[in-house]
């Protein structure tokens, strides 16, 4: 037996029944067979080194030519980079193969010019399948043999479909169902697949995938779609210098096979565009004269260039090709940060309800064809077709209590969503001191308008028990492209002459575009001034809707320190029984391309025993690293708030940690579970609370579909409070997955709850309970959420500090910290 790699993790508690016992499919498929015997694992090296789609190209040269005789029969799987596996022994140790691959950049036409490869294999271990199978079984740890031998099972079941589709990590990518996007670029419609242990079997995770790629063809075309213009034919009146910015930024690294020359294709990549017009742009000749593109077009290929006031690609030093003999080559992945714009066409075309995302699925399996797939015949795999139907329970609905004095103080959701008609905040806060920045004329937004909406808001406020004795606050102007930092403490200033206190809130109506100043005024208000804004689009200042104000409401209510709702003790009994802090952690990470910008770690942590209220602590680390660094000192600073709050130190500490995979969990638990109690130990050597570690997962591809109409919700969904924890989660470790939201468009996602560490004993029933219902006081909306609060609160926190980044005048980038008093209310709502 091999060392254990990963620490014991907490077992999977035997009591599981509360809630009513249902069955529902998931995009899981059995492995009804595999292979018992050891499979043979490889280190592949090519050279020369090739760009990484070519790998397989010529690694499946090698197996066409050697397989019968140096191979020994076999068909190795290929990773695509360096690993190889075999179902049995190669007959050698080590040895190097010499591969002819025919030059594809070569002139069609001329005889082609071979490109020979060295291919050296050597092999590196043999992995044994009975550790995988006692893993299985719950009869042995997560050993390096188990992990390596579904890495194998992966590439098995993608090696075939990896060499004819695009393929990027688990997912793989087909033309056959697409959608332009905004830019040149289309959304391809794809399959990800995934070998997953389960209690006494593997089982083969199917779900749609979704990418951006360029869109193929002219590229002049992509030119036009990038400048948003209708038709090339607009291009006629040339480039400015931002056009010519943005398009150059856009095509640099792009493939491109140039159109000029009949049955004469060569491809390159995109360097830069030209400075100069191709009807200026020029380049040396042998006889040591020069000539512009578009002479050179005319004289040689007999083209009359039809853009000649283009700039041209450089695709190499001193080679310049005109656009408009240049089309954009095929299969090509969108690697940088998508818009906003082409964000949301991507999120509507991967928006599928879950019938229609279940027959995908299906045809996925049509185009995997595992039962014909020669690759899994020789490693004895056998994959179902059917979906697995599991066992899941729906869990009781939680009872939310209001103020006492409303007509309904309590309320039992149905289908996870309710409203506040009939009832009053909790604890309503009181708003005197406060400010209405309008950042539009007169002309766009008048005043009667902007008070019509005051008055409907008012309204709504009062009526849901908040306290608001200054009806009529002063409004003031601001340009919006002016100087937000101005226009902010001006508005404070007439917020606190007029009311003759300290500013309150500062309510900023903004135009309908643009997350900039947004963004601006958050930074301002929370890291330079110290007040609390709430941003709302001018766009609902007409015929304000009382759904609408309900909303603000609910979020000013909580920025001023008042408690919107909380559940009944009973059905919060961890928290209610001891003092307990609710913790929350999550890192937020820079977007692709964004090599520059750091990581954002968020710790939110609950104020009280009804786990409503919550203080944030926020840190700025080295982008890219999950681990919270500051991890100790942030623990500190909640649990100091706790105790000035409660005036009791919490004996009990629920953590729950978003973001993290499971290669991750065995590091980050070890550092962080030390830093809490380093945390502990610092305010108190005797302070040693009880300490409960769990990861929330939402990047996973675990869908549900229910199965009967009575267990199905309105999209099509299964229902708010359904929990699955058993045939699909791990082999014997304490996860689950509970689908606590009511469905709104596409296929819900449920949560992933693992728990790495428990020392407070809990068993399924109580922390699937615990965590759902905490679902039902989220503080923004009167709806379940998709997950526990505290982890919401940190994403948001995250979320919130990138906009609390500056860059000064030299081009580095300063981050603001959040005043003090805002850290212990909820800004961040």
């Amino acid at each position: 037996m091999e060392e254990v790699l990963f620490s014991q993790f907490v077992k999977r508690p035997s009591t599981c029944d509360l809630g009513a016992q249902i069955k529902v499919r998931a995009n899981f498929f059995e492995v009804t067979r595999m292979q018992d015997t050891n499979i043979s694992q490889y280190e592949v090296n090519i050279t020369p080194t090739v760009p990484h789609r070519l790998n397989r190209r010529i690694f499946n040269r090698l197996v066409e030519q050697y397989r019968e005789r140096a191979l020994g029969g076999a068909r190795p799987v290929f990773d695509g980079s360096a690993i190889v596996f075999t179902h049995k022994p190669l007959p050698f140790e080590t040895r190097s193969f010499d591969v002819d691959l025919e030059e594809d950049n070569a002139p069609v036409g001329r005889a082609r010019i071979p490109r020979r490869f060295t291919i050296r294999i050597r092999k590196t271990r043999e992995i044994f399948m009975g550790d995988l199978f006692r893993f299985l079984n719950g009869r042995g740890d997560m050993t390096n043999n188990c992990q390596m031998a579904m890495v194998a099972m992966d590439i098995i079941i993608s090696h075939k479909v990896s060499a004819i589709y695009p393929t990027v990590r688990r997912s793989f990518y087909t033309p056959q169902v697409t959608k332009p996007l905004p830019g040149g670029l289309e959304a391809w419609q794809g399959y990800f697949q995934s070998a997953r242990p389960t209690r006494g079997r593997m089982m083969i995770n199917i779900d749609l995938s979704t990418t951006a790629f360029y869109e193929s063809g002219p590229l002049i075309q992509m030119v036009a779609k990038i400048l948003r213009l209708r038709s090339p034919n607009e291009l006629r009146r040339g480039l400015s210098e931002s056009d010519h910015l943005k398009v150059e930024d856009n095509i640099r690294g792009l493939r491109i096979m140039d159109n000029h020359r009949t049955g004469n294709r060569r491809k390159f990549k995109i360097e830069g565009l030209t400075e100069a017009p191709a009807s200026h742009a020029t380049f040396p000749r042998d006889d040591g004269s020069s000539i512009d593109v578009r002479t050179y077009f005319q004289n040689q290929y007999n083209r009359r260039l039809s853009y000649p006031f283009l700039p041209c690609v450089i695709v190499r030093r001193n080679q310049y090709l005109p656009i408009e003999v240049c089309d954009v080559i095929r299969e090509q992945r969108y690697m940088r940060k998508l818009t906003g714009m082409q964000t949301d066409e991507m999120m509507n075309f991967a928006r599928q309800n879950p019938n229609v995302r279940a027959n995908k699925i299906q045809d996925g399996l049509n185009i995997l064809n595992y039962r014909d797939n020669e690759y899994l015949q020789q490693f004895g795999m056998s994959i179902s077709n059917n979906m697995a139907v599991v066992d899941a329970r729906i869990l009781p609905t939680p009872t939310i209590q209001y103020h006492p004095t409303s007509r309904e103080r309590r309320i039992e959701p149905k289908g996870g969503v309710w409203n506040l008609r009939d009832k009053k905040l909790a604890t309503g806060a009181t708003l005197g001191s406060w400010s209405v920045l309008a950042f539009l004329n007169e002309r766009n937004l008048p005043d009667n308008i902007i008070e019509g909406f005051l008055r409907e808001f008012e309204i709504t406020c009062i009526d849901t028990g908040m306290n608001i004795p200054n009806r009529r606050p002063p409004i003031c102007r601001e340009n919006p492209i002016g100087n937000t930092e101005e226009s902010l403490k001006k508005a404070w200033l007439r917020a606190g002459n007029n009311a003759k206190a300290q500013p309150q809130l500062i309510l900023c109506i903004l135009p309908n575009t643009g997350p900039e100043l947004y963004g601006e005024i958050k930074r301002i208000s929370e890291t330079v001034i110290g007040v609390a804004t709430q941003c709302v689009q001018s766009v609902h200042m007409n015929r304000p809707k009382k759904q609408y104000c309900a909303n603000v409401c609910l979020k000013v209510n909580v920025k001023l320190g008042g408690m919107n709702s909380f559940l009944i003790p009973e059905h919060l009994p961890f928290v209610s029984d001891e003092p307990t802090i609710l913790i929350g952690a999550d890192v937020s990470h820079p977007g692709p391309g964004e090599t520059d910008k750091p990581s954002y770690a968020a710790l939110c942590g609950s104020m009280d025993a009804r786990a409503s209220r919550y203080a944030a602590s926020i840190r700025v680390q080295t982008g890219r690293y999950e681990i919270i660094v500051d991890m100790a000192n942030m623990v500190k600073e909640l649990l100091k708030t706790f105790y000035q709050t409660c005036g009791r130190k919490p004996e009990r500490i629920l953590f729950y940690r978003d973001g993290i995979s499971e290669g991750q969990f065995e590091n980050v638990l070890r550092s962080e579970l030390n830093a809490i109690r380093a945390a502990c130990q610092a305010l108190d050597a005797k302070y040693k609370p009880t300490i409960t570690f769990v990861v929330v997962q939402k990047r996973h591809h675990t869908r549900l579909f229910p199965m009967d109409r009575q267990n199905t919700d309105r999209s099509g969904n299964c229902l708010p409070g359904t929990v699955v924890d058993k045939n699909i989660t791990h082999p014997f470790e304490f996860d689950f997955y509970l689908l606590s939201h009511a469905g709104l468009l596409g296929t819900s996602r449920p949560a992933h709850y693992h728990v790495l560490f428990d020392e407070n004993g809990f068993d399924a029933n109580r922390l699937q309970t615990l965590s759902y219902n905490l679902c039902y006081i989220f503080v923004r909306c009167t709806r379940a959420v998709s997950l526990v609060p505290p982890v919401y609160y940190a994403h948001l926190v995250t979320t919130r500090a990138k906009h609390h980044t500056h860059k000064v005048p030299g081009g580095e980038h300063t981050f603001g910290v959040v005043k003090p008093d805002l850290q212990r209310a909820m800004y961040f709502a």
